[in-house]
């Protein structure tokens, strides 16, 4: 007769299995976060001199008109790019959803692969497209519109909806297959009970489609406003800095003028941290509102 293999562990190999991930968490994660809090309470001069301030750098932030201008900005820039992003991702998913388009493979690819290109590239290709005289947009506008002035200073009068415009190119894509995968999960019973009830298109849409797809849009919308409360690379690099009279300046950019030009790392964590705070109140504000649907 064999005897059975026995299975029991000492108690201290799960806390042994655990500990590589917690080791690294703790270090790269945690510590991190812990020193930016105390961080944002010093004043440093370069990497050696700090004096503690307390809350001092929070207060300076709200008499900051550079930093309300910053964040004013970004505010604006995330509100339009979430308003266009979505309505464009799901109309483009809602599109490409249907089963006799020809070439759907195809369209998905193309449209997705934007934001498989890098940062850089984008800012640089906007930049000579946005051209003051000889960008490829003014010339496509004063084929379109009669009359269209010559010289159309986007990145220097308009500059916030060159941003946008960018953003949505590289996004809308991106956005959209998530849109695709909840629209292909959704109850074709439904679909076909609306039919038989006489529901039109836009009704079936309205009440079966958007329902269903609710969980998905909320996600969507959550992930845009993040990422674009984020913008950074794309008009520092686009606008070769915040752009004139600062119309390009956002909050992670101010954050990295103070960190990285000024040397001040105390007051950019406060700055950061600040950013943060908006960021949390915000998804507990979308996770408040959508309790109720």
């Amino acid at each position: 007769m064999t005897r059975p293999l026995s299975t029991s562990h000492p108690r201290w190999a799960p806390y042994v299995f655990v500990a590589p991930f917690v080791l690294i968490f703790c270090t790269f994660m945690v510590y991190p976060l812990v020193q930016s809090i105390v961080l944002a309470m010093q004043q440093t001069f370069g990497p050696k001199t700090t004096v503690f301030v307390g809350l001092k750098n929070f207060g300076d932030l709200l008499a900051d008109r550079f930093f309300w201008l910053a964040m004013r900005n970004t505010f604006v820039f995330a509100l339009a790019s979430v308003a266009l992003q979505l309505p464009l991702s799901l109309g483009l998913a809602m599109l490409l959803n249907r089963p006799r388009l020809k070439g759907r493979a195809l369209f998905r690819l193309i449209f997705f692969s934007p934001s498989l290109v890098g940062i850089v590239f984008v800012a640089m290709m906007f930049a000579l497209m946005f051209h003051e005289r000889e960008g490829l947009v003014n010339a496509l506008l004063r084929a379109l519109i009669p009359h269209f002035p010559r010289e159309f200073p986007w990145l220097q009068e308009y500059v916030m909806p060159a941003l946008i415009i960018a953003t949505l190119w590289m996004s809308v894509g991106f956005n959209m297959i998530y849109f695709l995968a909840a629209l292909q999960s959704v109850d074709r019973e439904c679909l076909e009970a609306a039919d038989i009830d006489g529901a039109n298109s836009w009704q079936k849409f309205l009440y079966v489609i958007l329902p269903e797809i609710a969980p998905v849009t909320r996600f969507v919308m959550l992930l845009s406003l993040i990422g674009s409360f984020q913008l950074f690379e794309l008009p520092f690099i686009l606008l070769n800095g915040p752009g004139p009279e600062n119309r390009g300046l956002t909050v992670v950019m101010y954050l990295y003028q103070y960190g990285f030009e000024v040397g001040d790392l105390g007051y950019a964590s406060a700055i950061g941290w600040t950013l943060a705070l908006v960021l949390i109140g915000l998804t507990l504000i979308q996770r408040l509102l959508s309790r109720g649907q």
